[in-house]
């Protein structure tokens, strides 16, 4: 959450502090000439200057002279002057501001309501606007057959948004946390909302860390394939130094990591298989950059195959589920002269369409959507 005002404060506090100490500003110092001791005005700063009696007997113990008896220095003096001026009724109308109260603790809810907007917090939260957990688990309940049988996107997102703030302010930390967000990162998945799914798979990676159970598995190998989308190898390589040889040999990650070895090597007949063979939901995912890929297919086959071929190789190359989906894609880009009927069949001239591909392949890897939120 961003942060308050009460942080920035205690910096310039901090900052004022240290810069206090590295100048060599200590109460003990009473060698130095105070700047008040330097001017003239004797009604000056020195005069107006009043502290706790009690704080002045303990800087002056070392230098008092018991034994002599006679009279008082002119520090004495000043210091009697200011004490007589304090009895006779002088107080400062300084008062220092309280210092915020330490948080005692994480809220504990007693909101009793099943569904609830999300608001952004901007205050601290009210126990009685926050719902506790066994009520945020049938809250759940309720969501997910509410989405299995209305499907309606926009309510669900905001139900579960809240659903996770409410448990954030709690503190709740354990394997229902992670469900609600492994139900929300699939949700968002589905519909293509990669700036809910990114927010719940950054907190699933921070869970999972505690071993609290969940599919770590099933989500390392998401995050792979998410990282294939947005081409970020800094955080693909990061995550592929953190598999174990156990996770490597599951199936989801297996998979992930066969596609990212055949986008490296250019086997876009082998990255297709597997885009047609994907576990779990990782093939929302790869809807996400599976167009980008076809493109520099089909530009790569106008260079192999002259001057055509016939549009059932494109279907089956590529992955499309027919041919009219692969002579759609191919109109999309303004390929319409590039289909022609021939003997009864429809062939795609490749000779003639190597250059529309290859700029529409440039394109495409040019613009990747990282937040993709809807």
């Amino acid at each position: 959450m961003p942060g308050n005002g009460y942080a920035n404060a205690g910096q310039n506090f901090n900052a004022k502090k240290r810069k206090s100490q590295e100048l060599g500003g200590n109460d003990e110092d009473t060698t130095s000439t105070p700047p008040w001791h330097s001017t003239n005005n004797q009604n000056g700063f020195e005069d107006r200057v009043t502290f706790q009696s009690g704080k002045f007997d303990k800087r002056q113990q070392p230098f008092q002279d018991d034994s002599a008896g006679k009279g008082s220095s002119k520090f004495q003096k000043n210091l009697e002057k200011r004490q007589r001026r304090f009895d006779g009724g002088y107080k400062s109308s300084y008062k220092p501001s309280p210092s915020p109260e330490p948080a005692s603790g994480p809220v504990v809810g007693t909101c009793q309501v099943l569904e609830k907007q999300y608001f952004r917090l901007t205050a601290p939260p009210i126990p009685s606007q926050v719902r506790p957990e066994y009520i945020l688990r049938q809250t759940l309940d309720l969501l997910k057959k509410k989405w299995k049988k209305e499907g309606n996107y926009s309510y669900i997102c905001d139900q579960f948004k809240s659903m996770r703030q409410d448990l954030t302010v709690q503190r709740i930390k354990n394997e229902f946390t992670i469900n609600v967000y492994e139900i929300h990162a699939r949700i968002a998945l589905e519909k293509g909302d990669l700036g809910e799914y990114n927010q719940c798979q950054t907190q699933l990676r921070a869970l999972y860390a505690q071993e609290l159970g969940g599919s770590p598995v099933e989500f390392k190998a998401y995050r792979i394939l998410y990282f294939i989308h947005t081409s970020n190898r800094t955080s693909l390589n990061d995550v592929l130094a953190d598999l174990t040889k156990a996770e490597k040999e599951t199936k989801a990650i297996k998979h992930a990591l066969d596609v990212r070895s055949s986008l490296a090597l250019g086997n876009y007949h082998r990255f297709f298989r597997l885009y047609l063979d994907t576990p779990n939901m990782g093939a929302y995912l790869m809807d996400m950059f599976v167009v980008r890929e076809r493109l520099a297919a089909l530009s790569n086959m106008c260079k192999a195959y002259k001057p055509e071929v016939k549009l059932r190789f494109v279907t089956e190359e590529l992955g499309f589920e027919s041919d009219n989906d692969a002579a759609q894609f191919i109109f999309e880009y303004n390929g319409q002269h590039l289909l022609q009927e021939k003997e009864g069949e429809l062939r795609f001239l490749t000779g003639k369409a190597g250059a529309l591909f290859e700029a529409a392949k440039s394109e495409a890897f040019r613009r990747v959507d990282i937040k993709g939120q809807i």
